[in-house]
């Protein structure tokens, strides 16, 4: 059984404590956050101790593995500092700020040779890997559109998007992950456009709330991914793959299947009012993954250089997006 400790008890930082602490494998022994009432909330939910200083976790030889569940800010240091305590580490995306800082961490904790798994939980929803085995099978053949989509539900605090990175290494690194793990392929090119339409306040601190990205990848194939930090009808999730023998389809998710027939129309159920509601099983099955992959001895996956893959396509499509050009990928 892994003993695991959570830094960051915000909503993910309580959502991954939760997890561990109903998880089989796993004994939660301590929580950490710069709140200290919040960690000391997330402790009596789940009979961990709640610590003062980080440092506690971190020097304490008893915790086996740390999830980093803090702001993006604080990504770099804490990895360094687990990869310094040789302690296994579950880290949320992005690793960092930028691609450099990114790749500082990456190389620490490669380094000590100790397990790390990036938290790209999209990987683990069924839909979405069904999609993917599929493709690898070559059930569509030559890949040749890639469409996404990431809207909603609602914008994010000020405060929260001041400190994310912005929305391409916040919201849409999760889809260039996807992008990558579904083609088996690597981008050639990239170009955004971005604008702050929901409100104009997040241009105030650098950022968009609503952006286009399109990719193309170094076998010829395109692929583009609307994001918005906003919709008036739920949280819209869906990734379509076109190729030379046909489609595959991950779509949206209603919160229920019930159809409603009345005279000459059809009512059917909304989607889910947020995207925690519509991802929620798939941050326990990554953690369930991180686990098995520590008691098996074999290498987690979504890996750490998956995440610096992602952050490298997230980082030049902020460049294309301030600039307004087409970045390349040198070879």
């Amino acid at each position: 059984m892994q003993t695991i400790a959570v830094v960051g008890t915000g909503f993910i930082g309580s959502v991954h404590a939760k997890n561990a602490a109903r998880h089989p494998g796993a004994k939660l022994l301590a929580v950490y956050d710069a709140n200290l009432e919040s960690a000391a909330r997330i402790a009596g939910a789940t009979g961990a101790q709640a610590v003062a200083d980080v440092a506690e976790i971190f020097d304490n030889p008893g915790i086996e593995s740390v999830v980093i569940a803090t702001p993006t800010n604080t990504h770099v240091e804490y990895l360094q500092r687990a990869a310094q305590a040789r302690k296994a580490v579950y880290c949320e995306k992005p690793i960092g700020l930028d691609y450099q800082e990114a790749e500082q961490a990456v190389r620490a904790v490669r380094a000590a040779g100790v397990p790390a798994m990036l938290g790209f939980n999209r990987r683990f929803d069924p839909n979405h890997a069904a999609l993917r085995e599929e493709v690898r099978r070559g059930d569509v053949g030559n890949l040749e559109i890639i469409q996404m989509t990431a809207r909603g539900p609602s914008l994010a605090p000020l405060s929260y998007l001041a400190t994310s990175g912005g929305q391409l290494r916040d919201q849409t690194v999760h889809f260039f992950d996807l992008l990558r793990w579904i083609s088996e392929d690597e981008p050639e090119e990239v170009y955004a456009v971005g604008a702050a339409l929901v409100d104009p306040k997040v241009a105030e601190v650098g950022d968009v709330d609503t952006s286009l990205v399109t990719i193309r990848l170094s076998r010829g194939t395109l692929c583009q991914i609307d994001s918005s930090r906003r919709t008036g009808y739920g949280y819209d999730e869906r990734i379509e793959v076109f190729g030379s023998k046909g489609m595959i389809e991950s779509r949206r998710q209603r919160a229920r299947g019930v159809s409603r027939y009345f005279g000459d129309k059809i009512i059917e159920d909304g989607l889910h009012p947020g995207w925690f509601e519509r991802i929620e099983q798939s941050y326990y099955q990554a953690l369930d993954v991180f686990f098995g992959a520590i008691a098996q001895g074999t290498p987690p996956s979504p890996s750490l250089e998956d995440g610096l893959k992602a952050q490298l396509l997230a980082d030049k499509a902020t460049e294309s997006l301030k600039t307004g050009r087409p970045v390349k990928f040198t070879k």
